[in-house]
Protein backbone atom coordinates (compact mmCIF):
# COMPACT_ATOMS: atom_id res chain seq x y z
CA UNK A 1 0.00 0.00 0.00
CA UNK A 2 1.18 3.43 -0.74
CA UNK A 3 0.40 6.70 0.94
CA UNK A 4 -1.69 7.43 -1.80
CA UNK A 5 -3.83 4.54 -1.55
CA UNK A 6 -4.11 5.29 2.50
CA UNK A 7 -5.01 9.08 1.80
CA UNK A 8 -7.73 7.64 -1.24
CA UNK A 9 -9.34 4.86 1.81
CA UNK A 10 -9.32 7.79 4.21
CA UNK A 11 -11.06 10.43 2.46
CA UNK A 12 -13.73 7.81 1.12
CA UNK A 13 -15.56 7.70 4.59
CA UNK A 14 -18.46 10.16 4.81
CA UNK A 15 -17.89 13.88 5.94
CA UNK A 16 -13.84 12.96 6.17
CA UNK A 17 -11.46 15.63 5.39
CA UNK A 18 -7.40 16.36 5.20
CA UNK A 19 -5.50 18.51 7.59
CA UNK A 20 -2.53 18.75 8.97
CA UNK A 21 -1.03 18.19 12.63
CA UNK A 22 2.53 18.56 13.96
CA UNK A 23 3.77 18.86 10.03
CA UNK A 24 2.30 15.84 8.44
CA UNK A 25 -1.29 14.85 6.99
CA UNK A 26 -3.95 13.89 9.10
CA UNK A 27 -7.92 12.95 8.28
CA UNK A 28 -11.02 14.42 10.28
CA UNK A 29 -14.83 13.79 10.84
CA UNK A 30 -16.62 16.22 12.46
CA UNK A 31 -13.20 18.48 13.79
CA UNK A 32 -11.93 15.45 15.08
CA UNK A 33 -8.68 13.38 13.87
CA UNK A 34 -9.34 9.74 13.20
CA UNK A 35 -6.39 8.65 11.32
CA UNK A 36 -3.19 10.45 10.58
CA UNK A 37 -0.15 9.52 8.15
CA UNK A 38 3.37 9.65 9.54
CA UNK A 39 6.20 11.55 8.98
CA UNK A 40 7.89 10.55 5.49
CA UNK A 41 4.28 8.41 4.36
CA UNK A 42 5.71 5.17 4.61
CA UNK A 43 2.94 4.91 7.50
CA UNK A 44 -0.21 5.57 8.95
CA UNK A 45 -1.84 5.83 12.30
CA UNK A 46 -5.41 4.93 13.31
CA UNK A 47 -7.01 6.38 16.24
CA UNK A 48 -8.69 2.88 18.10
CA UNK A 49 -9.58 1.12 21.31
CA UNK A 50 -7.26 -0.69 22.76
CA UNK A 51 -9.49 -3.77 22.15
CA UNK A 52 -9.44 -3.25 17.81
CA UNK A 53 -5.60 -2.54 18.35
CA UNK A 54 -5.02 -5.76 19.84
CA UNK A 55 -7.49 -7.86 17.42
CA UNK A 56 -5.52 -5.83 14.37
CA UNK A 57 -2.02 -6.46 15.72
CA UNK A 58 -2.99 -10.27 16.72
CA UNK A 59 -4.27 -11.22 12.92
CA UNK A 60 -1.56 -9.07 11.02
CA UNK A 61 1.28 -8.18 13.27
CA UNK A 62 3.76 -7.34 10.33
CA UNK A 63 1.02 -4.53 9.86
CA UNK A 64 -0.40 -3.06 13.07
CA UNK A 65 1.16 -2.15 15.86
CA UNK A 66 0.98 -0.17 19.00
CA UNK A 67 2.19 3.33 18.99
CA UNK A 68 5.01 3.87 21.67
CA UNK A 69 3.74 5.38 24.64
CA UNK A 70 0.35 6.83 26.40
CA UNK A 71 -1.27 7.45 23.16
CA UNK A 72 -0.38 3.62 21.87
CA UNK A 73 -2.26 2.19 24.91
CA UNK A 74 -5.30 4.26 24.73
CA UNK A 75 -5.47 2.64 20.99
CA UNK A 76 -3.69 4.45 18.87
CA UNK A 77 -2.42 2.41 16.00
CA UNK A 78 0.46 2.03 13.36
CA UNK A 79 -0.02 0.95 9.93
CA UNK A 80 3.48 -0.14 8.63
CA UNK A 81 1.92 0.54 4.34
CA UNK A 82 4.24 -1.72 2.37
CA UNK A 83 3.43 -4.55 3.66
CA UNK A 84 -0.32 -3.63 4.09
CA UNK A 85 -3.45 -4.87 2.06
CA UNK A 86 -6.60 -2.69 1.00
CA UNK A 87 -9.50 -4.65 3.32
CA UNK A 88 -7.19 -5.01 6.32
CA UNK A 89 -6.57 -1.26 6.05
CA UNK A 90 -10.08 0.00 5.00
CA UNK A 91 -11.11 -1.75 8.00
CA UNK A 92 -9.01 -0.17 10.48
CA UNK A 93 -9.67 3.27 8.97
CA UNK A 94 -13.49 2.84 9.24
CA UNK A 95 -13.23 1.87 12.92
CA UNK A 96 -11.32 4.65 13.79
CA UNK A 97 -13.41 6.91 11.68
CA UNK A 98 -16.63 5.82 13.45
CA UNK A 99 -15.57 5.76 17.00
CA UNK A 100 -14.82 9.74 15.93
CA UNK A 101 -18.18 10.47 13.64
CA UNK A 102 -20.38 12.57 14.84
CA UNK A 103 -23.82 10.99 15.80
CA UNK A 104 -25.71 13.25 13.09
CA UNK A 105 -23.98 11.68 10.21
CA UNK A 106 -24.20 8.27 11.35
CA UNK A 107 -28.00 8.72 12.23
CA UNK A 108 -27.39 9.86 8.38
CA UNK A 109 -27.60 6.44 7.64
CA UNK A 110 -23.42 6.77 6.06
CA UNK A 111 -21.95 4.60 8.81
Amino acid sequence: MTASTFRTLALELPGAVEGAHMGHPDFRVGGKIFATLGPGEAYGVAMLTPELQADLAAAAPAVFASVAGGWGKRGSTRIKLKPAQRPEVRRALHEAWRLRVPKNLLEGGNA
